[in-house]
């Protein structure tokens, strides 16, 4: 199973049109939720913002700062990774490593590779997986906030993709998550 799991404010955006995102810093709450999640995936698939934004949890030891966020950075630095990137020559950080097929090639070997669901990241990258029709669930984090433009969720799309809620969480902060299903043919 692939997902996409994303930080979006109520009008669908990741970031605002400065492309800052600090509205989304998880409370307490909402971290555990992110751990939980990323504790349970076989790979994560990153574009190279999303990597260059989450390579901190390897390389910089002031993101340890209690246990949660320590086992937050070892669960992360366990975890196998592709970064798919068109600048890039190389990718530092434990198990990870620059992409050299498509994205359906390369979500095809991570799949393969794992029994656990494998998340993607990124929304261009996501974007492209989601089009690709690759991307099994979708997973919003919801922040009580308009931010009024910057970059959406997800993509334009051709034709209707029908999905199906599957749960939906409030957290004490605001933040809602709403998981959806993409909706089997027929």
């Amino acid at each position: 199973m692939l997902i996409y799991s994303i930080g979006v404010s109520v009008d669908g955006f990741i970031n605002d049109r400065e492309g800052e995102f600090a509205w989304t810093a998880p409370t307490e709450e909402v971290f555990a939720a992110h751990l939980a999640e990323v504790g349970g995936l076989g790979a994560y698939l990153l574009g190279r913002r999303l990597y260059e934004a989450m390579l901190v949890w390897e390389t910089d030891p002031a993101m340890r700062t209690s246990a949660a966020t320590n086992e937050f950075a070892d669960v992360w630095c366990a975890l196998p990774k592709v970064v798919f990137s068109r600048t890039l020559g190389s990718v530092q950080g434990s198990n990870t490593r620059l992409a050299t097929g498509s994205v359906a090639e390369e979500v095809a070997a991570v799949l393969e590779a794992t029994d656990k669901p494998v998340s993607i990241g990124g929304a261009t990258l996501a974007a492209e997986a989601f089009e690709a029709g690759l991307v099994d669930e979708l997973r919003v984090f919801r922040h009580p906030v308009v931010v009024g433009g910057g970059t959406p969720h997800l993509p334009p799309v051709a034709g209707t993709v029908r999905m199906d809620r599957v749960e939906t969480r409030a957290f004490g902060s605001g933040v809602v998550l709403e998981r959806y299903a993409r909706t089997p043919p027929g």
